[in-house]
């Protein structure tokens, strides 16, 4: 497919509304949604695209797209161990599984070449066919950038095919059961789901045998999240409380609760732990509250989950949608709901790092940083960290801080004391 480049931000247009995103390797991003069941002429589905970065800006080239018929997919999470990479996908009232494929090819030209064949030659290769050419062709463009003289180039491309397997009904609310929320922890062990019906549920991943069904809320849930030690979920709903779950015994660990100012009513929207390397005894969990009443200010917290006080606080004039934590723990990316605006702060400090306003003409749907840890190279750029973010505006738009090029102690030293001389000499050449 052709690669998308970077427009103020501009990553890629999709032609459906998106809802959810999700980095699945250190280079490739995958994007859900869709326009619903009824019949409007907009798909159901997730893309999935290549990041690099060209020197001067990030680029995108779609490698998949899997379309879901009348399902749209408003939520999704995924995770690999190094040799297999799965998707878990709502879809409905149920969680759909899908196993991820890689593939190592060589392309020429526009063209794959095979393996070694049966007969044991090297270098075949596989001949377009008709209904093929123009998928080519657009692949092509990407290769064609860095195409020179020597018209047999060859690169090296990673394929990724992704194959539906187990799903699981995971909402059974009697009105409209539709499965909210996903996340699988990190050590690939456990999946938890939440959805209209206010049950946390937690299956065995990725068997996707229940473990334990849990009345968490009298309301949907809005979010879950897991701990990064795998010991923790904490769960979020309309109902306006926030609760932290054993994962081993299935059983309530304590309430998390605060006394909003002037006795408004407040209510959760978002949950993300973040880890503190320096302090391995210590979990921090970064939480959204939006006022009720929307002329009141929101907040982005960030709670001591041992003491279950709050530490720091961010106050936002409106309201918030999205929320993200880098995998290193440095910073934290929250997205608004009228402005479509996007901002980054530095984790441990809630110091306001970058601002985007507008960077979506609707509210975002969906924040993801660009891993530190997930298998493969780093993307290289110039950049201390990069967000991408989503809307329901088909955008998929990039945010990067660029690295803070600071002078050396000695240098700053020199020049000093390289001032202060010359002000003296000038001084005396003045007869001062």
């Amino acid at each position: 497919m052709p690669s998308r480049r970077n427009d103020c931000g501009l990553l890629a247009r999709v032609n459906f509304p998106l809802y959810t995103l999700q980095m699945l390797t250190s280079r490739h991003i995958l994007v859900g949604g869709g326009g619903g069941s009824s019949k409007t002429g907009v798909a159901n589905g997730f893309e999935i695209f290549e990041l690099s970065h060209n020197g001067s800006q990030f680029v995108a080239e779609e490698v998949t797209r899997h379309e879901t018929g009348p399902s749209v997919v408003m939520n999704c999470n995924a995770h690999t161990d190094g040799k297999r990479t799965w998707i878990v996908a709502g879809q409905e009232s149920h969680c759909q599984l899908y196993n991820v494929n890689t593939k190592v090819v060589t392309v020429e030209n526009g063209e794959v070449i095979k393996g070694p064949d049966k007969d044991g030659k090297e270098g075949l290769r596989r001949r377009k066919s008709i209904d093929k050419i123009e998928e080519i062709k657009t692949s092509n463009a990407r290769i064609e950038e860095i195409k020179d003289d020597n018209s047999n180039i060859k690169r090296k491309k990673l394929q990724l095919i992704v194959k539906p397997a187990d799903s699981v009904q995971t909402d059974f609310s009697e009105e409209e059961p539709l499965q909210r929320i996903v996340r699988v922890s990190l050590n690939g062990k456990f999946m938890a789901t939440g959805g209209t019906d206010g049950h946390v549920r937690l299956w065995k991943f990725p068997q996707l045998h229940k473990l334990y069904d849990l009345e968490a809320h009298t309301k949907e849930i809005d979010d879950i999240d897991f701990s990064p030690d795998g010991v923790l979920i904490a769960s979020i709903a309309k109902d306006g409380k926030a609760f932290l779950w054993n994962v081993n015994s299935g059983t309530k660990d304590k309430e998390l609760t605060w006394s909003p100012p002037n006795a408004l009513k407040y209510m959760y929207k978002r949950c993300r732990f973040r880890k503190l390397e320096e302090e391995k005894s210590k979990t921090q969990l970064f939480m959204l509250s939006n006022a009720v009443v929307g002329k009141n200010p929101s907040f982005l917290q960030m709670w001591d989950i041992d003491s279950g006080n709050i530490l720091k606080t961010a106050l936002y004039k409106e309201t918030l949608s999205a929320l993200a934590v880098s995998d290193d723990g440095q910073f934290v990316a929250v997205g608004t709901m009228f402005s479509g605006s996007v901002d980054v702060y530095v984790a441990f400090s809630l110091r306001r790092a970058l601002h985007v306003p507008g960077a979506h003409s609707m509210f975002v749907t969906g924040l993801e940083f660009l891993p530190t840890k997930l298998d493969g190279p780093a993307i290289t750029s110039n950049t201390e960290t990069a967000v991408v973010s989503i809307s329901v505006d088909n955008k998929i738009c990039i945010h990067s801080i660029p690295f803070r090029h600071t002078l050396p102690f000695w240098f700053v030293i020199i020049m000093i004391i390289l001032s202060i001389c010359s002000a003296f000499i000038f001084c005396s050449y003045l007869g001062i």
